[in-house]
């Protein structure tokens, strides 16, 4: 007997992520990394964060901060985000805040929550892989959201989902500097979304990881303020905010939260219970002190420091990218999305990159339901310091054009 012939039919869904694995890279010193789009952690609030730790530890908190905590998350903490989602344009209260072990247990559990096997998840192409991942254990097919028209009209994505035997449960996209193709959209493709989320009755799931990192333009409202404002309040929205603290001060203490209506709210509640019971005590309570203190000025830290490393890629590609080679010029966020010409090949190319260049990126095809998009690429930019960019793409270029 093997184990393996027991696995319930949704383990075949799971598949490593190719991010992760190119971060085994990032051990290997000689390897000028583009791929892991990870903060530096050069500038993580360390000294904050330590402070804030021993002053709990050694004060009269010690004893909750170790204990058990409710399952929605520390009292206090849930309050600070309810106010600053407030500052977004989203009146609400502690009771629509739920805290998670960072924003990608949010997705696992929005997905367990709406997908049924067999029901349809609505994502853009290319989109996030670790929601790809978060969702495919729960047997959904997928569909293509555009968010500058040419949908399928809500009738033909209701038809579709029927004939696949489930519907069409929810729309997800990463609206501000999206990973992986730094895309930001505009007032007018948000509510686009939220139209055609109308029609066809569904939920739209808003991945805020990256939205404080702007540096360039004017900000955006997020699309839940815009769904309350159509809705009459978060409680009567279709809309799901999920946010994180990983990108701004720390990915390693895993806090991240859901802004929801309270009906959902209380059903991620339950999952909670049943799945970790609260994520760590300690760590919300620390991340509640470092937040009051410094989260506006880590931002400020955070902008300043990336913008920077933004622009000396987008120079370096401008210089030494070979003719038929095209790049966004993200806004914000962490990444910039490369085009390659038509039947080039990234996966092949990484391995050709890594072999010949010590150069490592993440093959776009990766970032695809479908598996296409094999002639694009990601590069991060918040690890790739001066010496990195001015070694890192003039060899990437050179092996695209030998």
């Amino acid at each position: 007997m093997t184990l393996m012939n027991l696995l319930a039919s949704r383990s075949s869904r799971m598949k490593a992520s190719e991010i992760r694995e190119l971060l085994k890279l990032l051990d290997q010193p000689d390897i000028i990394s583009f791929a892991g789009g990870i903060p530096d952690p050069a500038l993580f609030p360390a000294e904050a964060i330590r402070d804030a730790y021993a002053d709990v530890l050694g004060g009269a908190e010690a004893g909750a901060a170790l204990q058990y905590q409710v399952s929605e998350g520390y009292l206090p903490l849930r309050r600070w985000l309810a106010g600053q989602m407030g500052k977004l344009g989203v009146a609400c209260d502690e009771a629509n805040i739920f805290i998670t072990s960072g924003s990608q247990q949010a997705l696992d559990y929005l997905g367990k929550l709406f997908l049924s096997p067999g029901d349809t998840a609505l994502v853009t192409w290319p989109t996030y892989l670790g929601a790809l991942q978060a969702f495919n254990a729960y047997e959904p097919r997928y569909e293509r959201l555009t968010v500058d028209g040419g949908n399928m009209t809500p009738d033909a994505y209701r038809a579709a989902a029927a004939a696949n035997g489930g519907k069409a449960k929810f729309a997800y996209l990463v609206p501000d500097f999206a990973n992986p193709t730094g895309e930001t959209l505009n007032r007018q493709q948000r509510e686009a979304v939220l139209d055609l989320a109308g029609e066809l009755d569904i939920a739209v799931i808003e991945d805020a990881a990256y939205r404080a990192l702007r540096y360039d333009g004017e900000g955006v409202p997020p699309i839940l303020a815009l769904d309350c404002i159509r809705s009459g309040g978060i409680d009567k929205a279709r809309t799901l905010y999920c946010g994180s603290f990983s990108k701004i001060l720390s990915p390693g203490m895993r806090v991240g939260w859901v802004c929801a209506p309270r009906h959902v709210v209380e059903k991620l509640v339950l999952m909670k219970q049943a799945s970790d019971l609260h994520s760590p005590s300690i760590n919300q309570v620390v991340m509640h002190r470092v937040a009051e203190a410094v989260f506006d000025g880590q931002v400020e830290k955070l902008i300043g420091a990336y913008r920077e490393r933004r622009d000396g890629l987008l120079a370096a590609l401008e210089a030494n990218m070979p003719e038929g080679v095209t790049w966004s010029r993200p806004e914000g966020g962490m990444f910039v999305w490369v085009t390659l010409p038509e039947g080039s090949d990234a996966t092949a190319l990484l391995a050709r990159s890594v072999k010949e260049a010590r150069v490592a990126f993440v093959p776009g095809s990766a970032f695809f339901a479908d598996g296409t998009g094999r002639n694009t690429l990601r590069l991060s930019f918040t690890l790739a310091d001066r010496r990195a960019v001015s070694e890192g793409i003039p060899r990437l270029a050179a092996i695209l054009k030998g």
